[in-house]
């Protein structure tokens, strides 16, 4: 591998947490997000400084398309996937001092969202991605699709449709939606049902992914009282060793369960008017493994 100054890599160290977040957002997964980046420093490291006019420019093609070549290798897996897929749960979201700036791009990393970018084809994803939610122009996507700048524009058009009611930035502030989360875990730990059931919209969803791995609800399960029945169950059997820790969740309140050092399963809620219209939850181990040393992302 070539020598690298260091000016080239303190200009890969800073862009290094925009490239995973983008990996992430694309894949669903830290692990393949850390990947993708990696490989993209060891083209960085080889390339020729003089036709590289914008380092950041070409950084964000090289990270799309190595991104995009392995999603479409993953949704081809995922069709086989057991039960519910859910992206790997991240527990923080450094997105830097600008308020505004931070709350587009924690909405970009919930839960909800990304489950939402799975109705796009893998060049939808990366265009809304690049175009809506880290404001790169239709010229760098067409770059990285290998499309026309006007191909892009129409393949921006039609996954908006498709994401068509995606769920809005809570107005609720952090401090009431985590009252809210921590009141719901002691309702459920607590065995009240009745107080379990009121705090679920009459809409409210549960969606568990346990992998091949883990016994976990194969479908959504959907309704208030069949929630409340099968997590109250749940908690009645989980064991005094395991340790509750809560935390935040791809932006959203939720809570960590760890068995000794090892994460068992992380929850999260997604608050709508004062009650829990989605829960959470991620068992499959293999998507518990980054929990605790997580990359810096934006």
């Amino acid at each position: 591998m070539t020598e690298v100054s260091a000016e080239d890599a303190l200009t890969f160290t800073l862009e290094r947490p925009r490239l995973v977040g983008l990996a992430y957002r694309l894949l669903g997964s830290v692990s393949d997000a850390e990947d993708v980046v990696q490989e993209a420093w060891f083209r960085w490291a080889g390339a020729d400084r003089a036709v590289i006019n914008r380092p950041a420019a070409w950084l964000t093609t090289v990270v799309s398309r190595l991104g995009l070549d392995r999603l479409r290798a993953a949704q081809r897996a995922r069709i086989d996937y057991v039960g519910p897929w859910l992206p790997e749960p991240i527990l923080r979201t450094d997105v830097g001092s600008d308020p505004e700036r931070a709350a587009e791009l924690s909405d970009s990393l919930t839960t909800a969202f990304l489950v939402m970018l799975e109705r796009l084809s893998p060049e939808e994803r990366l265009v809304v991605l690049l175009v809506d939610v880290f404001g790169e122009s239709f010229h760098t996507a067409a770059i990285a699709v290998g499309r026309s700048d006007d191909a892009c524009r129409q393949m921006a058009v039609r996954a908006r449709r498709k994401l068509h009611g995606a769920p809005s930035p809570q107005p609720m502030s952090d401090a009431e939606q985590l009252a809210i989360a921590t009141a719901f875990v002691g309702a459920v730990m607590s065995g009240d049902i009745d107080a379990v059931r009121a705090m679920l919209t009459p809409t409210s969803v549960l969606i568990s992914d346990g992998g091949p791995h883990r016994h976990a609800a194969r479908r959504p399960v959907v309704g208030p009282h069949r929630i409340a029945r099968l997590i109250v169950n749940l908690g009645k059997r989980v064991g005094p060793e395991l340790r509750f820790e809560p935390s935040w969740v791809n932006g959203r309140p939720g809570v960590v369960l760890s068995l000794g050092e090892q994460p068992y399963m992380v929850t999260a809620v997604d608050v709508v008017d004062g009650q829990i219209d989605r829960y959470w939850m991620f068992l499959n181990p293999e998507k518990l493994q980054s929990i605790g040393h997580q990359p810096d992302m934006v």
